[in-house]
């Protein structure tokens, strides 16, 4: 636009730029003022001057235009000179014919363009060119890198061909091919490197950033590395600043190369509960991610065979430290245990009853809570014994929990009851009616066990609980005492009562001293005291177990009422002298009280 005297409009049409200009007589004399002497000179000469010749002089200029993608090849030519010297040149040439070729692809007629398909390689390519400039040039925005090469297309192969030329043994890596290798290999790209590519890949980060090399050994694109020299580099880390997580890499790099002397030797190296929180540094080591579907590794399907606790264990912690949802937990092990969508192995049964240990979120424990009680209600209905033993018993309860105090105890629910609030203690007249036999309740003893004691405990929503429970109403005693430990739960202890001297009066007493406090004792002599009565009265001495209940009843609350008060809950039917030794020797005791 300096090349032209007073330009008044500007427009563009295809390749030609139409400019209208106006050469004012201001404009003129202000380029070319007369010199005073040449002012008197020439006065009357000025004044014989027409009108006509002081008039302004307009011009129409039409220029030609290249073509955007020729202008573009022209401006990437040109930074070239500048490569070498003075990379912000470069890198400000390239940018400019980058938003050239951009603004180009925004234009509205660039979808009827002929050109289309050039301008889009152009716009790729340009792109590829800042990425280069980006990581290979020490410039402050060298994590430009990443989104030019994102927009480039360029798989991760395909930016290492592109530096491939240099010398490894001379090269300096800067920081911005070591930002976009380090963001794309932990991305979880479906994207498998070259042995040489891959072994490539690890040399530059043991030069330029040795302590990501777990992280990067790990990645899904790395799959093709060397085990051998992944070691070898990870041995002289280790060297400077050892970490567990250095440790399971290692051993993950042993099984590839099947050796298990090795392996052996660095899995001992540390304490397993070390080692369950070391895979929370890299969780890849145990499970990766395809298209959204989580797959386990070698390593977590060895684990699965050798050390199975040291993998749930793992996978807790990285549930507890947000590394692993709980739906991608549940994929993790149904994967890993193939046992198809709709069954649920037993690692994944351990899985959720350790985290009910760890977890402190309501909601999470809720969900967890009622998918055990489904699982133990399910198995004990069918009859069906878990597929692998159970993995919290006593000999491997201090790994999985990493609890120390255990040796002594005998069973897995007693251990789980000890050391989770949310399994409470079994009730003493839970645990009489299960005392006395019932076919039905030899099979799955450990899932009952399990059943009752979150029924016992207080974390569960029992309202929520209810249809899950509902295959087990007639399952013998256990059914019985899952429908008595619901009614208490909703505060239906009279419902309760009349269960139990329905089917098992001989832990009605049981239960009423056990349930039976502070506003609801009422029902003691209410409910349970007539209901006995009436009972062995019309059974008359053909129960015993009636009889030794009463007699058991009335000594509570003989001590409890006021003698005239219990008086008058007495029946009158003439078996006044039954209750006379019983109000003989309350009644004394009252007054030694």
């Amino acid at each position: 636009m300096q090349l032209f005297i007073g330009p008044r409009a500007i427009c563009h049409y295809k390749n030609h730029i139409v400019l209208l200009t106006k050469a004012d007589t201001e404009d003129i004399t202000e380029r070319r003022k007369p010199s005073r002497r040449m002012l008197s000179r020439k006065a009357d000469n000025n004044r014989s001057r027409t009108i006509s010749e002081l008039e302004p002089g307009w011009n129409l200029y039409i220029i030609n235009t290249v073509s955007t993608i020729q202008l573009y090849r022209e401006m990437v030519d040109y930074s070239r000179t500048y490569e070498n010297v003075r990379t912000e040149s470069c890198i400000h040439l390239l940018s400019e014919a980058h938003l050239l070729v951009r603004a180009a692809i925004m234009d509205p007629s660039f979808f009827k363009s002929d050109d289309k398909e050039e301008l889009l390689r152009a716009f790729r390519e340009s792109c590829a060119f800042l990425g280069d400039c980006y990581s290979r040039f020490d410039t402050k925005d060298y994590h430009l890198a990443l989104p030019y090469y994102r927009m480039s297309g360029l798989s991760v192969a395909e930016v290492l061909e592109r530096i491939a030329s240099e010398s490894d043994e001379i090269q300096t890596y800067e920081r911005g091919l070591i930002f976009y290798l380090t963001h794309s290999l932990n991305e979880e790209l479906n994207e498998e490197l070259s042995k040489e590519l891959a072994d490539k890949v690890l040399r530059i980060f043991y030069l330029a950033d040795p302590m990501q090399l777990p992280h990067i050994i790990c990645s899904p694109c790395m799959k093709n590395v060397c085990p051998l020299t992944a070691v070898k580099y990870l041995c002289k880390v280790e060297d400077i600043m050892p970490s567990v997580v250095l440790t399971l890499t290692k051993a993950f790099m042993a099984l590839k190369m099947g050796d298990l002397t090795m392996y052996e030797r660095e899995m001992n190296s540390h304490k397993e509960t070390m080692l369950a929180c070391g895979f929370i540094g890299q969780p890849k080591l145990l499970r990766e991610c395809n298209e959204g579907i989580v797959i386990p590794t070698e390593f977590a399907v060895h684990l699965k065979v050798m050390q199975p606790g040291l993998l749930v264990a793992a996978t807790v912690a990285l549930h507890e430290n947000s590394k692993i949802e709980l739906e991608e937990a549940d994929m993790f092990f149904k994967m890993l245990c193939n046992n198809g969508e709709d069954m649920v192995p037993q690692l994944l049964v351990d899985f959720w009853e350790a985290l009910l240990v760890a977890c402190s979120q309501e909601e999470v424990l809720q969900e967890l809570l009622l998918r055990v009680t489904y699982q133990y209600v399910w198995r004990i209905s069918k009859k069906q014994l878990p597929e692998t033993k159970p993995l919290k018993t006593t000999e491997d309860l201090l790994l999985y929990l990493g609890l120390s105090s255990f040796a002594a105890a005998k069973g897995f629910a007693i251990l789980l009851i000890n050391s989770c609030d949310h399994f409470g203690s079994i009730f003493p007249w839970v645990t009489f009616i299960m005392s006395m036999e019932s076919p039905l309740d030899k099979d799955c003893p450990e899932d009952i066990s399990k059943l009752q004691s979150i029924l016992c405990g207080q974390s569960i929503d029992i309202t929520a609980a209810l249809p899950i429970l509902e295959p087990l109403a007639e399952a013998g005693n256990v059914g019985l005492t899952v429908r008595v430990l619901c009614s208490t739960r909703l505060g239906k202890h009279e419902e309760s009562i009349d269960q139990l001297l329905r089917q098992c009066p001989a832990a009605a007493v049981l239960y009423a001293q056990h349930e039976l406090k502070d506003d609801s004792r009422a029902v003691l002599w209410n409910k349970l005291l007539p209901e006995l009565c009436e009972r062995t009265r019309l059974t008359r001495s053909d129960c015993p177990v009636l009889i030794s209940s009463l007699k058991e009843i009335l000594s509570v609350v003989a001590m409890e009422l006021e003698l005239w008060d219990f008086l008058s809950l007495l029946p009158e039917d003439g078996t006044a002298a039954f209750f006379l030794p019983h109000l003989l020797h309350c009644s004394q005791r009252k007054q030694l009280m």
